[in-house]
């Protein structure tokens, strides 16, 4: 059956709440587009009065971020993966939930939905967002004990809350017994945005890849692919911005033409000077990278994978979403669009329209705070179709 929940602005949405829910957000990873999300998030929910308390673990920029804006950040102690530490972090994060007392528990990520669940149980409304599956990111044995747990631990979530259609759909061939949510990825227009500081910029055609040096993000196919861009598009030249677990094997070997920016607080003017932004991901659910880009109205090369098609605005190219691994296809992709200035400039502008009409930070904010209305019986019943099955809200 299909649950259809309208979605409000923040300030409606909190006016029609008669009393502000306290939200307890369990969060692991503290670094990247998941801890962008959580403190996007959390700021919108602060802004609408609601209590927020956020469990995490110390380091990165997650509990920095969070504290600059007043929220109440409890030290989790937990590591990226599971491992042996599993039982001592989910026993810590069940003293945690009784300590703070919260009326709801959202879960960013596997590691989070796995600690988290085990230790709430399903004694409060749980909502867990994968932010990009974790069996996707894991072979072989890994990866069906992964989706194992998945398919287990479904029963623990009053809601998986899928960030596009794309993740939700793999979670249902993956037969996942999940009540299912969808509240595609949002970018604050404001700050992201055509105008603006830019980056050091240089002489000749510039490409800019956002994201974690990690395999996920695909950024070794990229380099793969660099040599023949540089070969058809003289002058061309390559700025990673991220840090990770990968950057020293990238650095090693990488070419003159390609410069690594490291970790940087903040990320549009990086956009802003680019010609061409890509991303070659192996997985996502969908990522912000491409989003952020399009609302700077840069043009964007993105892999195939969940939640890029969603991203792309209807009239963008197909040649600008290639196959994951391809690095022959990325690259007469990127020669392509640094060739066409014409090309670039129209894709920029469709690109921000469409962000400030389907990816708006607040449209996505609001939808998730429907959803835990929804949980808490704090809106109307929503009507409820014919259909039989698990059910599925589309905000």
């Amino acid at each position: 059956m299909v649950l259809l929940v309208g979605t409000h602005f923040f300030g409606r949405a909190a006016s029609v709440m008669r009393i502000s829910p306290h939200i307890l957000h369990v969060a692991q990873p503290v670094d990247g587009g998941v801890a962008r999300v959580v403190t996007d998030l959390v700021a919108a929910q602060l802004a609408a009065g609601l209590r927020v308390t956020v469990a995490c673990p110390e380091g990165g920029m997650l509990a920095d971020a969070l504290r600059a804006l007043g929220c109440t950040v409890r030290r989790w102690d937990a590591t990226r993966s599971p491992g042996h530490r599993l039982p001592a972090e989910v026993r810590q994060l069940a003293r945690l939930v009784g300590d703070v007392g919260p009326d709801l528990v959202h879960a960013h990520s596997a590691k989070a939905g796995l600690a988290a669940r085990l230790a709430v149980h399903g004694r409060l409304p749980t909502v867990f967002q994968p932010h990009a599956w974790s069996f996707e990111a894991v072979g072989g044995a890994v990866a069906r004990l992964a989706l194992a747990w998945e398919r287990f631990g479904a029963r623990w979530a009053t809601r998986v809350l899928c960030v596009s259609e794309a993740e939700r759909r793999t979670g249902e061939r993956c037969a996942i017994p999940a009540v299912w949510g969808v509240v595609p990825n949002g970018v604050d227009t404001d700050r992201f945005r055509p105008d603006g500081d830019s980056a050091r910029s240089g002489a000749g055609p510039l490409v800019v890849c956002v994201g974690r040096l990690c395999r996920q993000k695909g950024q070794d196919v990229l380099l793969r692919a660099w040599p023949e861009v540089v070969r058809r598009v003289p002058g061309a030249r390559l700025v990673l911005v991220g840090d990770g677990p990968d950057a020293d094997r990238l650095r090693a070997g990488a070419p003159e033409s390609v410069e690594f920016a490291g970790g940087v607080p903040d990320t549009a003017p990086w956009y802003r000077a680019a010609d061409v932004v890509v991303l070659p991901s192996r997985w996502e659910g969908m990522a912000l990278a491409p989003l952020e880009a399009m609302a700077c109205a840069r043009p964007v090369v993105v892999t195939d994978v969940d939640g890029a098609r969603e991203s792309l605005p209807q009239g963008h190219p197909p040649s600008c979403l290639v196959p994951p691994e391809d690095p022959d296809a990325l690259a007469r992709a990127l020669t392509a669009l640094l060739r066409d200035e014409p090309l670039r400039t129209s894709l920029g502008a469709l690109g921000r329209a469409h962000v400030l009409v389907a990816h708006d930070l607040r449209h996505a904010t609001a939808a998730v705070t429907d959803v835990y209305r929804e949980l808490l019986g704090t809106a109307a019943t929503p009507v409820v179709g014919p259909n039989e099955g698990r059910k599925c809200i589309t905000t």
